[in-house]
């Protein structure tokens, strides 16, 4: 029966210890993200136009960067047919 209450001890012991350790994570990381987003603005993002040049040079940018991700990820045997922007709504 000793050996049982010992064993019940240290489950508890253990338990508690766990939880105290996932809710310290789980303060700090709220306190984290808290303090970063009032004190760091998003970033800015910068909207070109359809057919500006600075647009159809960083679309080029985006596809290349896409097909190399692609090319590694699926070793050479992944090809891309199409890319399409999808909002909020479609599904």
């Amino acid at each position: 029966m000793e050996n049982m209450n010992e064993a019940l001890s240290l489950l508890l012991i253990g338990m508690l210890t766990v939880f105290v350790i996932l809710s310290l994570v789980i303060v700090i990381g709220n306190t984290v993200i808290r303090f970063t987003n009032r004190y760091w603005p998003q970033t800015k993002f910068v909207h070109y136009e359809h057919d500006s040049l600075e647009a159809k040079a960083a679309k080029a940018k985006l596809m290349a960067a896409i097909a190399a991700a692609v090319d590694v990820a699926s070793e050479g045997k992944g090809h891309i047919s199409s890319i399409e922007k999808k909002t909020i709504n479609d599904k």
